[in-house]
Parts: C-alpha cells; sequence; structure tokens
C-alpha cells in the first residue's frame, strides 16, 4: 500500500465548531461539493457514524463508498477504510484536529486504489485535489 496524501490547513474557528462540522458525516453534502449524499447505517453508542454509505462526486473519481469509521482516536482523530465501493478498491484515511485555540489545525490523510491502472503521480495528484478542496470547503464553512 502506498502512503497517504496529506494536507493540514488551520481554520480561524475553536475545535469544538471543527470538530462539529467535520465529524458530522450525515451533513457533508450541506457544505461539501465533492458528496452528493451520505446515508449513516450504523452508529455506536454515542450516536457517532461509524458506517455511512457515500455518493461521491470528486472530478474523475464517481463511486458510491461505504466507508467505516473508527472513533478510537477521538477527539483528537478521526479514522475511516472502505467497506465497498463500485471502482475504489481501497479508500482509507485520517482527519486529525489539533486545538491551537483561537484556531484548529485540521489534517487529512487519504489513500486511494481504483478497480483500473492508474498511475501512481496521476492517483497522488487526484488525492491532493480531492484533500484541498475538502480542507477549502471547511475552512469556508466554518469561517463565514
Amino acid at each position: 500500500m502506498s502512503n497517504p496524501t496529506t494536507s493540514t490547513i488551520s481554520i480561524a474557528a475553536t475545535a469544538d465548531d471543527v470538530r462539529a462540522v467535520l465529524f458530522d458525516i450525515a451533513n457533508y453534502p450541506t457544505w461539501s461539493t465533492s458528496f452528493k449524499s451520505a446515508t449513516v447505517i450504523e452508529s455506536d453508542a454515542q450516536g457517532r457514524p461509524t458506517q455511512v454509505k457515500l455518493s461521491v462526486d470528486a472530478g474523475a473519481l464517481k463511486d458510491k463508498p461505504t466507508l467505516n469509521y473508527d472513533w478510537s482516536g477521538y477527539p483528537d482523530r478521526v479514522d475511516f477504510s472502505l467497506e465497498d465501493a463500485d471502482l475504489l478498491t481501497d479508500m482509507t484515511g485520517a482527519y486529525i484536529v489539533k486545538d491551537n485555540g483561537d484556531e484548529t489545525e485540521v489534517t487529512f490523510e487519504l489513500t486511494v486504489a481504483l478497480s483500473m491502472p492508474v498511475p501512481e503521480m496521476m492517483r497522488t495528484k487526484a488525492e491532493k485535489a480531492t484533500i484541498d478542496l475538502a480542507l477549502k470547503q471547511l475552512k469556508e464553512k466554518l469561517e463565514n
């Protein structure tokens, strides 16, 4: 498996405010243009989604992955992994939240693999574009 593609952004919002938006996976389509729908299939005892069916339209990548979410690193980290998809054979990643007082640093890690051969450079470039757009839209949602 290849190394994850990673990007970090600082957001002028409290860590609690960032977590409220970032970890509300069912509402991703309200602020992220890459997600057309998000349906929670299973949740844990705290009501946090543990399995979500997504409809993703991220440029060249259009798929309907079902992701499993691991909350064991919460509140600083939430990991996800692929359960099932049409085109994706792997999709793992994490959201990492670092509280810096008035600002919050968010790191998004992502690794994807497709059922069709894609050159490493193109895959990495697509991952980076997906991450950067998601972080930009998260920042816009929280700062506006």
